[in-house]
């Protein structure tokens, strides 16, 4: 893990005001997120706090959980991770139990707080991980709803596909990073199926 070392130095070093009267909403991952540079004024109903760093795996995430989420103290939390892992050859059913080891790093900082997970994201790039990815989906999906009521699992899939494929409209030339047009559909599928249930009313 040491390769991930001088960002999550730079992030640990972060120092956090008192909560506004907004609900704290502390975003946790890889680039996907990290990468998203109207996150702030995406989202201003809430406070935000971006702990996410390049290439990130949810393996990662564990690993640095206790170093960066903790003095972040959020109302909700929302990761997302899982496409790194499975690029790297790990198996759907390592990734089901490293998003267990993150709920249950949650639970022992804050208690059964909502954390929203991301599904992991199917990509022009690594297409070729498309049943892996649909079986990660597919089992932390149900896991959720057997096992953590505080979680919910936000479905970002269907909306970018074209014709059942990833649509490279939504991402860089690489085939991997999200593009403006595919940052704008997280928003849309993160605020209509998430955390709309946590705005004020009339403010939506």
């Amino acid at each position: 893990m040491f390769w991930y070392e001088d960002e999550v130095k730079e992030l640990e070093g972060k120092t956090f005001p008192d909560k506004t009267k907004k609900k704290r909403v502390v975003f946790y991952g890889s680039s996907s997120l990290r990468l998203w540079n109207t996150i702030y004024t995406d989202f201003t109903e809430f406070e935000i706090v971006n702990q996410s760093f390049g290439g990130s795996t949810l393996a990662a995430c564990c690993w640095f959980f206790k170093r960066l989420i903790p003095q972040t103290n959020p109302d909700i939390i929302i990761l997302y991770a899982g496409d790194n892992d499975l690029a790297d050859k790990r198996h759907p059913e390592e990734v089901y139990l490293y998003f267990i080891n993150i709920i249950e790093f949650i639970k022992e900082s804050f208690g059964d707080i909502p954390v929203g997970f991301i599904s992991v994201k199917n990509s022009p790039s690594r297409n070729y991980l498309s049943g892996s990815i649909y079986y990660t989906n597919k089992i932390i999906y149900e896991l959720i709803e057997q096992k953590y009521p505080q979680c919910s699992f936000i479905n970002i899939n269907q909306a970018m596909l074209l014709n059942n494929q990833p649509n490279p409209e939504f991402f860089e030339p690489d085939g991997l990073h999200l593009s403006k047009a595919g940052y704008c559909i997280w928003k849309k599928e993160i605020t209509n199926r998430y955390l709309f249930r946590f705005l004020e009313p009339g403010t939506k």
